[in-house]
């Protein structure tokens, strides 16, 4: 049985309109003989009635003091509206189609409310569904506990239900609709130039996901990465075929080199404050207590760099008071550099080949942009840098790489 899952977010099922670019969609796996699963999020952004933040703001009207798992339990009913509205549009075309609850489908999740983990799927129920030729709607972002709670897999679950599905159905395709036309070399909200990608590896775009992309979530790439499953990153308002996340093997040509591609594309995360911390006198325990104390403060820190003159690192701006507050009692004076961003350059061509890093700083210098930080992977060159100067780095860094070409 050829399976096929599909993914639509929000703003595909927002409207009359997006509702049927989504049936085309799947009239077009069906019409390919794909067995199809339909995995919704809730419908719309912030403010349209079901979205997930609308659901979060009535909560807020409300009393404002909601325990997690009762959140959860209101949060659910946004995707169970989705799955709901679509099979009943796709029965109205003849299609036939059963929508089912993250639970029904078989999502067992661990009790972390909010932000569960999947545990296991049992796709008994989908498999006997899917081979009586049903459509199978699920409502993404969304299991259940050993205990028969609704759970919710926080911000970008309904991506993770996705390709989570599919590594248990063993699907040929994950297909995840949005509203853009697949991945791009930048944020095209920044970079008039930037372009779609054909494909790019499972790691390439876990980075970009981790650096700021929003396209698809990291989580869901790793579940496709560790299951081997493709995910097709598809706008959800054209035929595109959009961009193919694969192995990387598929990046390489017949020689075995990257396809003429060192850099894959430019990400960025703004709103970032770097701290650096000096050792007392005669001291050595700075790196263990600086650590252990946010570790304890549960102040999640990045972009570490460790040395004996110090240590220097990054937390969100809204965590940087709470950082020092807490430094400053254990007897530090921490220097904070506020409002930075961290711009990232992501290619799995990068690695072993000179010079990436003196095009950076070439392209840097040539906008007067100082470079407040820096670190490196093999797929990876991450710079901090002035929140101010945050889109000029980005444009110059793409120009410098020719992303656009």
């Amino acid at each position: 049985m050829r399976i096929l899952v599909q993914k639509f977010g929000g703003t595909s099922l927002s409207t009359a309109e997006a509702r049927t670019h989504v049936i085309e969609h799947i009239q077009d796996a069906l019409n390919q003989e794909y067995k199809t699963v339909v995995v919704v999020s809730a419908m719309g952004r912030k403010g349209e009635p079901y979205a997930t933040d609308t659901l979060l703001d009535w909560i807020g009207q409300n009393g404002n003091t909601l325990p997690a798992r009762e959140r959860d339990m209101l949060l659910c009913c946004g995707e169970f509206i989705s799955a709901a509205t679509l099979c009943s549009l796709l029965n109205a075309e003849g299609i036939p189609a059963v929508a089912l609850t993250g639970a029904q489908a078989g999502i067992l999740t661990n009790d972390e409310f909010g932000n569960a983990q999947i545990v296991s799927i049992r796709p008994g129920r989908m498999l006997e569904l899917l081979e009586q030729g049903n459509v199978v709607i699920v409502a993404g972002f969304q299991g259940e506990t050993a205990t028969g709670d609704f759970t919710t897999l926080g911000r970008g679950g309904s991506d993770t239900s996705a390709t989570a599905l599919g590594a248990a159905l063993n699907a040929e395709l994950v297909e995840i609709f949005t509203d853009v036309s697949g991945i791009l070399t930048a944020d095209p909200r920044i970079v008039e130039e930037a372009r779609p990608l054909s494909v790019v590896s499972y790691m390439e775009i876990c980075n970009m996901a981790h650096l700021g992309a929003k396209v698809i979530h990291p989580r869901a790439v790793e579940v496709a990465m560790n299951a081997g499953i493709p995910v097709r990153v598809r706008s959800t308002f054209s035929k595109d075929k959009g961009t193919l996340v694969t192995h990387a093997d598929a990046l390489r040509n017949e020689s075995g080199a990257v396809q003429d591609r060192f850099v894959t594309g430019i990400a960025h995360v703004p709103n970032i404050s770097q701290i650096r911390v000096a050792p007392q006198e005669g001291s050595y325990d700075l790196q263990l207590n600086v650590f252990k104390a946010m570790a304890r403060q549960r102040i999640s820190v990045d972009f570490i760099n460790v040395n004996p003159s110090g240590v220097v690192y990054t937390v969100f701006d809204h965590e940087a008071e709470r950082a020092a507050e807490t430094l400053q009692g254990l007897g530090y004076t921490p220097h904070i550099t506020p409002n930075c961003a961290k711009v990232s350059i992501i290619g799995a061509g990068m690695n072993g080949v000179p010079g990436i890093m003196a095009h950076i700083v070439e392209a840097l210098t040539e906008e007067d942009i100082q470079i407040l930080q820096s670190a490196d992977s093999n797929t990876t060159i991450w710079v901090l840098v002035q929140g101010d100067d945050m889109v000029k780095a980005v444009r110059a860094l793409h120009r410098k790489f020719e992303l656009h070409r």
